[in-house]
């Protein structure tokens, strides 16, 4: 598993527990948690961003050094 792979699993995880956060401080009217569930969210979403980011860093790895054996 690469690098990316990991983050994107991880920014997954985050935004998802950001989401139960969000959903519990609606039902229960707590800002604070809503607040901390938005935030939580927000770091999924850069992790899974940071992923991507490795992921096309090493496919363009991979491309150059598959035309440099050519």
């Amino acid at each position: 598993m690469s690098d990316g792979t990991g983050d994107k699993i991880r920014g997954t995880l985050e935004e998802t527990k950001g989401g139960v956060k969000q959903g519990v401080g609606d039902l229960t009217g707590d800002d604070r948690m809503k607040s901390e569930g938005m935030l939580d969210e927000a770091k999924g979403k850069a992790q899974n961003f940071l992923g991507d980011l490795k992921d096309k860093v090493e496919d363009i790895g991979d491309d150059l050094e598959r035309k440099n054996r050519a």
